[in-house]
């Protein structure tokens, strides 16, 4: 019994030690660095750090506007981008899971977006929204392409909406598409068969069924919002005039850019807690809606 206790702490600690050491190094020794540099003024270079207290979190609340405007463009942008990657993913899904004689071909295609890193996406789209709309709006003479698409705030909030709906889209649709797949098919018969139609089949039937991937699509969505950061930082490095600038670049720039460490590690652990308390409710709401096949 002793040699087989022993075995079985030999095989976890082989196939859990290496991933848990990774997770400490990565994940948890960072995260309560970052929340000791919350409270002091260290500018991410001296060997002197200093603490403050709680300066960093009033001054946030109080004499950086700055801040509180990039957070009122994230949460204007999460609740878009939320709202129309989940939309667009899910009919993407629904009319890809009907008998098409390419919907595996426009499956790739629509999946293959979110395999681009998001740097390289957000230059290859600079160039679009610059040089390929001109072009188009030139030869064309529409409107829609002549729009200085990362000149202004409004354009540029729409721009980044566009080109990350576009990204993630596809990988909410393969989730999406496995859901609707597991929906059983005698269901569907039988609500046909009570003459219901193909809108009554999909509100009362499908949706409710695929619940617990809506949970998931709505949470990864949700996380992937508020962690803008790339996308941002190519497209229009939160300008014109910070108009478009996210929380994580606004902390992005506070810390390395200005060097003030302590001052950014503050906004991001408001941030993290923010951002958390937001995540469970979404989960919690939308699991109590689920149903059991």
């Amino acid at each position: 019994m002793t040699r087989r206790k022993t075995s079985q702490q030999i095989q976890q600690l082989v196939f859990v030690g290496p991933s848990t050491i990774f997770f400490v190094l990565i994940v948890a020794v960072p995260f309560f660095l970052g929340l000791y540099y919350a409270f002091t003024d260290w500018n991410g270079i001296s060997r002197q750090v200093d603490g403050v207290g709680l300066r960093n979190f009033a001054h946030i609340f109080t004499k950086d506007p700055a801040f509180l405007n990039s957070f009122w463009f994230t949460a204007k942008f999460t609740v878009l981008g939320v709202l129309l990657t989940n939309v667009v993913g899910f009919l993407l899904a629904y009319f890809l899971t009907k008998r098409l004689y390419t919907r595996n071909v426009m499956r790739t295609v629509f999946f293959m977006p979110h395999v681009i890193g998001g740097l390289l996406l957000g230059f290859i789209w600079q160039f679009i929204f610059v040089r390929g709309f001109a072009s188009i709006g030139g030869a064309t003479g529409w409107s829609f392409f002549n729009l200085p698409w990362l000149g202004t705030e409004a354009t540029s909030f729409w721009a980044i909406v566009i080109v990350f709906v576009w990204q993630n889209a596809g990988y909410l649709m393969v989730i999406y598409i496995s859901a609707i797949n597991n929906v059983p098919k005698s269901l569907i018969e039988a609500a046909k068969v009570d003459g219901a139609g193909r809108g009554q089949v999909l509100r009362s039937v499908i949706i409710p069924l695929v619940m617990p991937a809506v949970t998931v699509c709505l949470f990864l969505a949700l996380s992937w919002s508020f962690k803008l950061f790339d996308l941002n930082l190519s497209l229009t490095k939160g300008g014109p005039f910070k108009s478009t600038e996210s929380v994580a670049l606004n902390i992005y720039n506070e810390a390395f850019n200005i060097s003030r460490f302590g001052m950014g590690s503050a906004k991001a652990i408001i941030f993290f807690v923010i951002v958390a308390l937001i995540s469970i409710l979404q989960v919690r709401a939308t699991k109590s809606r689920e149903v059991e096949m």
